[in-house]
């Protein structure tokens, strides 16, 4: 076993100065029993913690780091940027450089709004919709998770549809009654809500690849069937492409499953690893915002210059033409997260225990349930010991997994064949301790 007693004793003291010692829950190990990893420092597809211990890491900072930790590109243009000043609080040309690297990728984005977080920009957004439809209500899908602003911390009752319940305390009664929660996938119960309601709908709002109940896809036509149903009764459709922009696919879900939405929700990768978010949209949309429009978003740090040059570097790798016959980087991505994921399917496989899994270009996860296709219903039937198992087991074998089945997994630019192969035969360990463990 390897030893993480600096670690422990770390988020022992951590403890009492920060609620359970963290500054985001998910980083608690809550899900997996244990203490947290205390991180040092990090290289390419390795991280490294306080104890000296390396890891393969497949978190990448919850999805910006695809083309991996420190990358020397990225790391000098910061370094340069840092000697230049780290904030002004007034228009860089590195601004518009960064909204024309991401409207160059994403054409359904015509203007654009920089914004320093996820949840900054799944707000604003929605924000947008109501002030430009007049509009109060809004759906949103069950096990997507959009930032932690009021009106999205809301869940769904046992019926196909149900207006909002608080999931949180100090969330008010009245500001979720506005959210429609509907179950994800499920088509019925869409339809129903906009023949419903669909006149009082601003927005309609939803990870076309949902990334925050672990991966799961949608149903073949459930988009386009958002599509037309948004159009049909005027309200807008928004992509939170927060996690699967730029992953998915280069153009994220929207140019994977060829939809064209109202408004984008854009971040982690490009920040390339800082905090950068954005929304953007049809140009008569975003016209709204002041100061063009009456619709007010401000932020101080927005736009600034170190979080725009990271951004910048990254997407600039990411779109880089691809040399005579190799594929795009992306591409590439795709290929090898998928070569890992068959890795894991055929251990699972002879060790004789049921997983499904699930891919979308270098996002990825897999699921202890005995399913071909997973989805958020599913979740209660998901063997949650039998992760822990596989979990703590990986985790001695040095590769770093999301601690939890729920939440996505990574592929970087910087992860090697020799990393494949090394995650591979630890997998292998993994489900041979999950199934010691049934008997």
């Amino acid at each position: 076993m390897r030893s993480t007693e600096k670690s422990k004793t770390a988020f022992a003291e951590a403890k009492q100065h920060m609620p359970g010692g963290v500054n985001s829950p998910v980083r608690s190990f809550a899900n997996v029993g244990g203490n947290p990893l205390f991180i040092a420092r990090a290289e390419g597809s390795k991280i490294y913690d306080i104890d000296g211990n390396e890891y393969i890491d497949y978190v990448g900072s919850w999805g910006p780091m695809v083309v991996g930790h420190a990358h020397p590109q990225v790391v000098k243009a910061l370094q340069e940027a840092a000697a230049r000043g780290t904030s002004y609080g007034a228009p860089t040309l590195l601004e518009t450089e960064l909204a024309k690297l991401v409207q160059t990728v994403y054409p359904s984005i015509e203007v654009i709004r920089m914004v320093n977080s996820g949840t900054e920009a799944t707000m604003s957004a929605l924000r947008l919709a109501r002030g430009y439809t007049g509009r109060d209500k809004i759906v949103k899908f069950i096990g997507c998770y959009h930032g932690h602003s009021d009106s999205l911390l809301v869940s769904a009752g046992s019926g196909m549809a149900t207006f909002g319940v608080p999931s949180s305390p100090g969330v008010t009664k009245g500001t979720a009654a506005d959210t429609i929660a509907v179950p994800y996938n499920d088509e019925d119960a869409i339809r129903s809500v906009m023949e419903r309601e669909g006149d009082q709908i601003a927005a309609v709002i939803i990870e076309p690849v949902a990334g925050n109940m672990g991966l799961v896809l949608p149903r073949q036509g459930y988009l386009s069937l958002l599509r037309e149903l948004t159009e049909k009764h005027g309200a807008l459709l928004i992509f939170d492409e927060v996690m699967c922009g730029f992953r998915a696919s280069l153009g994220g879900a929207q140019a994977a499953y060829g939809i064209r939405p109202d408004l984008t929700c854009l971040g982690k990768i490009i920040g390339g690893g800082l905090p950068v978010a954005a929304y953007g949209g049809r140009r008569e949309i975003m016209e709204n915002i002041s100061p063009s429009g009456p619709i007010y978003q401000a932020g101080t740090l927005s736009g600034n210059p170190l979080a725009m040059i990271a951004g910048i570097e990254t997407l600039k790798i990411l779109t880089t033409e691809p040399e005579e016959g190799r594929a795009d980087y992306s591409r590439e991505l795709t290929i090898k997260t998928k070569e890992l994921l068959l890795g894991w399917q055929h251990a699972a496989k002879d060790a004789g225990v049921p997983i499904c899994a699930h891919q979308a270009g270098s996002m990825f996860g897999i699921f202890f349930i005995d399913r071909e296709v997973y989805d958020y219903k599913d979740a209660e039937a998901a063997d949650q010991k039998a992760f822990r198992i596989w979990f703590e087991t990986m985790l001695d074998e040095g590769i770093y997994l999301a601690p939890s089945q729920f939440e996505t997994i990574f592929f970087s630019g910087a992860h090697t064949d020799d990393d494949i192969a090394r995650t591979i035969a630890a997998a292998e360990k993994g489900f041979a301790a999950v199934k010691k463990s049934r008997g």
